[in-house]
């Protein structure tokens, strides 16, 4: 049997006011973000607390000097005692690894074998290498493009004579 990962799902009308009123007028937001924070980690129980993003925006809506006076929030505990807060009828989103992954990496997941972590850190610093190289190779080529000059037929171009060499 898969085993179901247990979360604990609360809704919160959180009071703002009272708190943001205490600080100047150009700091209320954020004091208020603060002040949800601490509530949401008295109320469950966690150090670990994550703002959605909707609710982050609804917070900031009015700018920095006139936040809301409550709000009402979804609050989702998950067994690693990490809790994400929403907005009250947003979707409470999952995390998504954005870390790339090398060429040697994923040939490596295709056919199956578990790459050692040094190897996978050696392959990321090589990764980013190529990158680097590509990039001066193609500044040298815009370097080397000769410049046109545009020809004058009144007189012709001096050609350069080389200095003597010093004696020392």
């Amino acid at each position: 049997m898969a085993k179901k990962e247990t979360t604990l799902e609360r809704t919160y009308n959180v009071p703002l006011r009272k708190e943001f009123q205490k600080v100047p007028r150009w700091r209320k937001t954020k004091k208020a973000s603060t002040t949800l924070r601490e509530f949401i980690q008295k109320h469950m129980k966690s150090e670990d607390v994550k703002i959605g993003p909707f609710l982050n925006k609804h917070l900031w809506k009015h700018g920095i000097k006139n936040p809301p006076h409550h709000v009402k929030i979804t609050v989702q505990k998950n067994e690693k005692g990490v809790v994400k807060a929403e907005l009250f009828g947003h979707k409470i989103e999952e995390e998504k690894s954005t870390k790339k992954k090398s060429k040697l990496q994923e040939v490596a997941e295709k056919a199956g074998v578990k790459m050692p972590k040094k190897t996978e850190k050696k392959a990321e610093k090589k990764e980013v290498n190529e990158e680097k190289v590509e990039t001066k190779e193609e500044v040298k080529e815009n370097k080397e493009e000769p410049v046109e000059e545009p020809k004058t037929e009144e007189s012709p171009a001096p050609e350069t004579t080389e200095a003597p060499e010093e004696k020392k």
